[in-house]
């Protein structure tokens, strides 16, 4: 009996059914599209307001985004927009009882009193779109993951691409009133004025260029372009010496055509002033071993950064360089060079198309980063038709493949070497051997014009043309001919007696 009863005390706990996800609603805020689309047709100068925040694509209902387009077209046309002119729009169109007739377009006007929070209400419908799109842009990545046939480093590039288009199409700047911004104008006014060499930019480490450009500025895009073997590399590597050896600069160097080794090897040919093909067979003088223990000790903990990825997309670099900027301070970012990277997550009609897009990234990425980005071009073959040393230099309509490349630029540089064209002379008879010509075709912010190096081509290396006072200080074959890379008329003895008379307190013996 006491055992039934123990029974009957026992309660048999069911688990719960567990009810199958039927699925979420999408982001959405109907009654707050059906406020903002009442307040338009309520206040003449309602869409003002929000025309920049959201498009019809923007609405969640379907009719909501016929009747935001029909406003837009009266926005368009200059025409007011009211209940009686957008229900006018939508017949002309064929779509007024699609969206539910002129009682609907005049119930809108009566959920809402005023457009006094219109621009609230739209950034929020703009977020709920940005979060629908992200939803929809998950959903497509996580499918093609479970997919075998599908290669993980293509989707990695796509969907990276996919997620940059995403956040321009939906990236607000406000609008700033200008006190503040005069204010940081004058700042850094003051602070290049109590530089002592009046840079406000980047110092490149060559005095002529960094006068016309007042050095490399912060977030402007800047083209180095020129034909092949006409020493594209072997100028931004002197360069990146420059910066990072004499100013100590954080340098980027992004090489989609040469492999970190290579690049290297160039840099101890710069620095350390031996021959490259010593260098490659590792047969070096005695001299140059001496040269090498001496020179190398620069290159060991410079601030130089580099990164070697072939075929790098604009995606790869903005996510690199974001990372140097953060993790190293870097301050400049070298592109070699821009023809090699690609746009892949896009698709294009055309090579053109696919370099404007890759421009115009580049230039939003030195604003965005706030640092000069430096990208080498190649120039197209119709330069080198032309005849005589000023038809052999470059002009902007010589870059290659896209004229977007000069718009967006905001400087654009050619390097020209006229001994490389066999030209050994100019007009006035003045030597051209071991000249280069850095010309200024484009400076959105300065002055055009031409600064004139010299080119060592035994060492790749680019630097200021030498004094001559340098051959009165040092009278020797050895220092001319390791300081100065330009032939000149070597000084009569007489004249070198002269000089040493005239000089003798100053020399090292």
């Amino acid at each position: 009996m006491e055992k039934q009863k123990r029974q009957q005390k026992v309660k048999v706990v069911e688990k719960p059914v567990p009810v199958l996800d039927i699925g979420k609603l999408p982001p959405q805020a109907k009654e707050l599209e059906e406020a903002v689309l009442g307040a338009l047709m309520l206040e003449k100068d309602a869409y003002f307001v929000i025309s920049d925040i959201l498009k019809p694509e923007s609405f969640y209902d379907p009719s909501h985004q016929m009747i935001f387009g029909a406003v837009q077209n009266l926005a368009i046309q200059q025409k007011p927009i009211d209940v009686l002119t957008v229900v006018e729009e939508l017949k002309k169109q064929g779509e007024l009882e699609s969206v539910g007739g002129a009682a609907y377009i005049a119930e809108l006007t009566e959920k809402v009193a005023s457009s006094a929070h219109i621009e609230y209400h739209a950034r929020i419908i703009a977020q709920k779109y940005l979060a629908r799109q992200l939803i929809s842009f998950s959903s497509e990545i996580a499918q093609q993951a479970f997919d075998e046939t599908v290669d993980v480093d293509d989707l990695m590039q796509e969907t990276e691409g996919r997620l940059f288009e995403i956040s321009q199409r939906n990236m607000k700047k406000d609008v700033i009133q200008i006190n503040p911004i005069i204010k940081e104008a004058l700042d850094n006014l003051q602070v290049a004025a109590n530089r002592k060499d009046g840079l406000s930019g980047l110092r490149t480490g060559f005095k002529e260029l960094d006068k016309m450009t007042s050095g490399w500025q912060n977030s402007d895009l800047i083209i180095i372009a020129a034909r092949p073997a006409m020493g594209k590399t072997a100028f931004v590597l002197s360069m990146a010496k420059n910066m990072a050896l004499d100013y100590e600069y954080p340098v980027g160097i992004f090489s989609l055509e040469m492999s970190n080794v290579q690049l290297v090897n160039r840099l101890i040919v710069n620095v350390c002033q031996i021959r490259g093909e010593n260098i490659k067979s590792g047969r070096l003088t005695e001299e140059e071993w001496m040269l090498l223990d001496k020179n190398i000790k620069q290159l060991y903990n410079a601030p130089i950064f580099i990164d070697d990825t072939p075929s790098l997309s604009i995606f790869e670099l903005r996510t690199k360089a974001r990372r140097l900027v953060r993790e190293h301070g870097v301050k400049v970012i070298i592109i070699d060079y821009l023809q090699l990277m690609n746009a892949s997550g896009m698709t294009f009609g055309s090579r053109e198309q696919e370099v404007s897009t890759i421009s115009r990234s580049l230039k939003s990425f030195a604003k965005e980063l706030n640092i000069p980005v430096i990208a080498l071009s190649q120039l197209n073959r119709s330069l080198e038709s032309r005849q005589g040393n000023e038809g052999k230099r470059p002009q902007l309509a010589d870059l290659r493949e896209s004229g977007a490349i000069e718009q967006d630029a905001d400087i654009v540089c050619f390097i020209h070497r006229p001994e490389y064209y066999k030209i050994t002379e100019d007009e006035n008879g003045n030597s051209l051997i071991g000249v280069a010509e850095i010309i200024l075709a484009k400076h959105r912010n300065g002055p055009t014009g031409i600064a004139r190096m010299n080119f060592d081509s035994e060492y790749a290396l680019f630097r200021d043309p030498v004094e001559k006072t340098t051959y009165r200080e040092f009278p020797s074959k050895m220092n001319k001919r390791r300081m100065a890379p330009v032939k000149e008329t070597a000084p009569s003895a007489s004249n070198t007696a002269d000089l040493i008379d005239e000089d003798k307190e100053d020399l090292p013996f």
